[in-house]
């Protein structure tokens, strides 16, 4: 097993603990790894995680970072299963990665325009609402309107 492989199997694992901090961890590991179809369904779950919106908000932060389409993809799937409190740490993670980098803006943009064309309805639909939740967060930077 490489390093990589290690990493991977102890995040997925890390993903079913009862403790909450472990499977925000998890979250954060597993980012960058949304393409992976494995680490996609627990990515997914943690996501949705109905014990702690801790995960929910910092998984989907990890994600808006990593800002692959699959890792957008992920955001706007959850988006379509989520109730409104989930969606609202949904959307609580999103602002918090476009709040804390440049350039993570550009490239969440960029892969809800890649999702816009998505054979899936609910990955259009969530791709739009976080097209429209990035939009939104331009006005809360230092300096702009």
């Amino acid at each position: 097993m490489t390093e990589v492989s290690i990493g991977l199997e102890a995040a997925l694992a890390e993903a079913s603990s009862p403790s909450w901090t472990q499977r925000v961890r998890a979250g954060r590991d597993l980012a960058s790894h949304a393409d992976i179809p494995e680490a996609a369904e627990v990515l997914l779950g943690l996501l949705l995680d109905v014990e702690d919106t801790a995960v929910t908000r910092q998984t989907a932060e990890a994600l808006a970072r990593a800002g692959t389409a699959a890792a957008v993809r992920l955001i706007a799937v959850a988006l379509a299963e989520a109730d409104d409190n989930q969606a609202d740490w949904l959307h609580a993670g999103l602002h918090d990665a476009l709040q804390g980098s440049d350039g993570v803006r550009d490239v969440v943009a960029a892969a809800c325009g890649e999702l816009a064309r998505d054979q899936d309805k609910a990955v259009r639909r969530g791709a739009a609402a976080i097209s429209a939740w990035t939009e939104d967060t331009r006005g809360d930077s230092p300096g702009m309107g």
